[in-house]
This record gives structure tokens, C-alpha cells and sequence, in this order.
């Protein structure tokens, strides 16, 4: 199968499968001419893309082999052995990577991420219920440290200690709460905003 050339792609799959151009052209709701015409004569010059993925989908390939680009297929955020605590807080030592989690680019994009201004890291405690539970992964936009007005989950630091709360702009200063109204109390001290917690990683329970 030439992996280059999509309509040779096309034919080799029909092949395969044992199916016919003009019953691929009924699948898609096209005449009966019609892949035979783009195979044979090059007319269209490329495929609808919902030609395309439909396509793809019967023969269970990517839509990369009949044409569509390539494009990233994951987005690497790197996962660090830091704790943003939902509790009491945990002392942070340095970041060390545990590995890397892949996102869907489209996803990431619409967080508007940037490649490597972004982290998943694990919360530790219970002051976030019901939103954030202990030992969820949340992904964190490390571009995007200043709170609105409007109380949002960020992860930030009170002398050296990491915590997830929510965050907004007082009048005078940067004001953090908990969620869960039976938290302890939040240390005082000057709060350094680390990023805003843009999306949530749980798994099932």
C-alpha cells in the first residue's frame, strides 16, 4: 500500500476488503462514478473531508492515508512529582519529572496551552471537595497567573507550600479560599500564584 499517495491508498484498501469503488461511493452518498473518477482521473484532487472520515472509518485506518494531513497527534505535558495539596499544603523541593501525559491537541488547544508552559500534578486532601478530590490529576497552565475577580481554581504557593485554592483579586491583595467549608484555615503569608488549573485528569470511581 503506497502510504503516500492516497487515492493508491484507496484502491488498495477496496481491494483488501473486497469492496467495490461505486459501493465506497454509495457508503459516502456519492454517485456511483464518483471514487472511480477520483482514483482513475484524479477528479475531485482530494477528498471531502467528510468523505475522508467516513472512510476511514470503515476501513478503520487513519484519515492521514487518504490524504488529510498529518497534523500533531498529541500534545506532551510533562507530569512532575509535585504535590498541590487540597489540605494542610506540602513543602515542594524542586520539580522532578515523573513522566510525560499526552493531550488531545485539540483540547489543548482549546486551553490554550503552550508547550512547555503547562504541568499535571497530583491533589493531595479534601479543603476542594466536591470539585477536586484527593489523589486527582489536574493539568495546570503555568502562562496564566493573574486571577479575575471571579474565584478560581489555581495552584499557588504561602511561604514554600504548594496548594490548590481558589483564587481572585481583592482590592488590596490576592485573596485564596477553600471549597469544602470544614478546611482548616490558610496559612498566612504572601501567596505566589504558580497557574491557573485548567482542566481535571480522573479517573472512574
Amino acid at each position: 500500500m503506497d502510504t503516500n499517495d492516497p487515492r493508491a491508498s484507496l484502491l488498495a484498501l477496496a481491494t483488501r476488503d473486497g469492496v467495490s469503488l461505486a459501493a465506497l461511493s454509495d457508503l459516502i452518498g456519492r454517485n456511483a462514478a464518483y471514487l472511480q473518477q477520483y482514483v482513475k482521473r484524479g477528479t475531485p484532487r482530494e477528498l471531502d473531508r467528510e468523505d475522508r472520515r467516513r472512510l476511514s472509518d470503515y476501513f478503520g485506518v487513519a484519515e492521514a492515508l487518504l490524504g488529510a494531513e498529518a497534523g500533531p497527534r498529541s500534545f506532551p505535558v510533562p507530569r512532575l512529582d509535585v504535590v498541590a495539596s487540597a489540605g494542610g499544603g506540602a513543602f515542594v523541593d524542586g520539580e522532578v519529572l515523573l513522566g510525560t501525559e499526552m493531550l488531545d491537541p485539540a483540547l489543548a488547544a482549546r486551553l490554550r496551552l503552550r508547550e512547555g508552559k503547562a504541568g499535571v500534578i497530583r491533589v493531595r486532601g479534601n479543603s476542594m471537595e466536591p470539585g477536586l478530590l484527593d489523589g486527582d490529576m489536574i493539568v495546570v497552565d503555568l502562562a496564566r497567573r493573574v486571577p479575575g475577580m471571579r474565584g478560581e481554581p489555581f495552584v499557588i504557593q504561602v511561604d514554600g507550600v504548594t496548594m490548590v485554592k481558589r483564587v481572585r483579586a481583592g482590592l488590596s491583595r490576592i485573596e485564596a479560599t477553600s471549597d469544602n467549608p470544614d478546611a482548616p484555615p490558610i496559612p498566612d503569608g504572601s501567596i505566589a500564584v504558580i497557574g491557573k488549573v485548567v482542566w481535571l485528569m480522573r479517573e472512574p470511581r
